[in-house]
């Protein structure tokens, strides 16, 4: 059993991470900005509000867990750099024994078959630059990071990844794409869920990006 802390839990990955990782029998801290949310989590899982990219917050949270899951959204780019710096602040406070951290990344970071990041690709909406900017960087932030902190970063497919029904399958791939056999790259929720607890279980993407896909 591992001490797990999800921040952002009342989002609509966020809260599936904190459903597949309390039916494994964790121990789970959803971690929301407000409790007002419409969202009922399993029983056993502590709920308190926090804000993630505050560092006092986080090194509370961190001090008793062993792994962080940071799932951020919103178009403020700092956001994201915000919260990996007040994680990462936290891992450290906390020592050799601190928790690594899982971040549920983005997915226009990821390269085409050109090597070529979806997001300098032609015809990448605008309305999401605001939030693929915040993750490109947050992993940046990441990678510049020195061995004290141990992390992994999980990038879902750049455009389909969306509620859907939990398979347990799923392949992984590192830095493009994961293509099924109807030529996309897709995921639902549910199993991009899955993939995250078995990272946390058995790590194999240890200060790094992956990705999944079916």
């Amino acid at each position: 059993m591992s001490r797990i802390v999800v921040f952002g839990a009342a989002g609509k990955a966020g809260s599936r991470i904190v459903a597949e990782a309390a039916s494994r029998g964790h121990q789970v801290t959803a971690v929301a900005r407000t409790l007002d949310a419409p969202v009922t989590y399993p029983d056993g899982v502590y709920v308190v509000a926090g804000d993630v990219t505050d560092p006092e917050t986080v090194a509370v949270l961190a001090k008793d867990a062993d792994v962080l899951v940071l799932t951020v959204g919103g178009p403020d780019a700092a956001l994201y750099t915000d919260a990996v710096a007040a994680a990462a602040a936290a891992v450290r406070a906390a020592g050799p024994a601190g928790p690594r951290i899982i971040h549920m990344g983005g997915g226009a970071g990821l390269l085409d078959e050109q090597g070529e990041r979806f997001f300098d690709t032609p015809g990448f909406p605008e309305e999401f630059k605001p939030y693929a900017i915040g993750q490109i960087r947050a992993l940046d932030a990441y990678l510049a990071l020195d061995d004290s902190v141990t992390w992994t970063y999980l990038s879902p497919p750049p455009v389909h990844f969306a509620p859907g029904e939990r398979t347990g399958r799923y392949r992984s791939g590192l830095d493009h794409p994961v293509i099924g056999d109807d030529g996309q790259a897709r995921i639902s929720y549910e199993d991009y869920a899955a993939a995250l607890v078995d990272e946390i279980e058995t790590p194999r993407h240890l200060n790094r990006r992956f990705t999944v896909g079916y």
